[in-house]
């Protein structure tokens, strides 16, 4: 490009947008702002009727602003030990269910990425017949039971420790990674799990944070399991016991002592689902810059 060109292009200054690229980016933010705000209604909504009175949420289906303030619902559902029990049981399930799934995974689609590995047409597509085809619900309560699982905290980790749909995403993450550096690796005395922890891992954080994530909200919104295998009160899981408030407020029948409170008002029901929401939406900020980069890298490639 000449001397003149560029002299040229710098006294013109910077490229000014037309006037449809300014109408297009104004229509563009004012619909991406009203679906964001419709999005966020049903979590304001939950919020605000935690914090207003009885009376105010019979009168108004939706309340997004209370006219009066209160925390007479949250210091009613903290003030029984059954919530923290619940929410104890859930952290538990999350954070050991999130690390065993990511390490049984993580090794199992770093394996399977592998081209030369004898047999690994074969495993894979065991793995993605199970997305179309499953044994079903009494099978595998049966399997659960003659292992010695019911009743623990372990049935609802050990059988969902790897989803077929987050290790194909894995996988292609894994198959995307140039087979130049871990060649280099082995050249300097890596073993294949020194090549793993030291080449794939620090390489693939996105793809782990993403995989990481879809487990953690999998495992925490854990209730059909634990309603099939726990029947132990003290083991519930933060979901099942909301379960067991909403239908003691609806006046049905329900194992009323489990739940260890009284008939709650709309009020304290909002404020349980606050409490127990709140932990994965302090999470997430955490990790969003890896989410969409780690899902579309492993689905694009896959």
């Amino acid at each position: 490009m000449s001397t003149n060109t560029l002299a040229l292009r710098r006294h013109r200054g910077p490229r000014r947008d037309t006037r449809g690229q300014k109408v297009f980016r104004v229509v563009n933010v004012v619909l991406l702002t009203a679906f964001a705000l419709i999005c966020l209604a049903p979590f304001l909504h939950v919020i605000g009727s935690s914090f207003a009175n009885p009376g105010e949420l019979a009168t108004r289906p939706f309340v997004i602003i209370p006219r009066e303030l209160t925390l007479n619902a949250y210091r009613y559902v903290l003030s029984t030990p059954t919530i923290f029990r619940a929410m104890g049981v859930s952290v538990f399930v999350t954070v050991v269910g999130t690390f065993l799934s990511l390490l049984v995974t993580s090794l199992m689609a770093y394996a399977l990425s592998k081209r030369y590995l004898r047999g690994r047409r074969v495993i894979n597509f065991m793995v993605v017949f199970t997305m179309l085809f499953s044994g079903g619900m009494i099978p595998t309560f049966v399997v659960v039971s003659q292992l010695g699982l019911l009743n623990t905290v372990w049935s609802l980790i050990l059988p969902v420790t790897v989803n077929a749909f987050n290790f194909i995403i894995m996988r292609s993450f894994f198959q995307g990674i140039p087979d130049s550096l871990e060649e280099a690796a082995r050249i300097d005395g890596c073993s294949e799990l020194g090549v793993f922890w030291r080449i794939v891992l620090p390489l693939s954080l996105a793809s782990i944070a993403t995989i990481g994530l879809f487990y953690a909200v999998a495992y925490w919104n854990t209730y059909m399991h634990a309603v099939l295998y726990i029947n132990d009160s003290n083991l519930w899981p933060i979901q099942v016991l909301l379960r067991q408030i909403v239908i003691v407020a609806s006046g049905m029948n329900a194992d009323a002592s489990a739940v260890d409170v009284v008939p709650p008002a709309q009020s304290v029901k909002m404020a349980v689902i606050a409490l127990a929401t709140l932990p994965m939406l302090l999470v997430y900020p955490f990790i969003q810059r890896y989410f969409v980069k780690g899902a579309l890298i492993g689905s694009v490639k896959g």
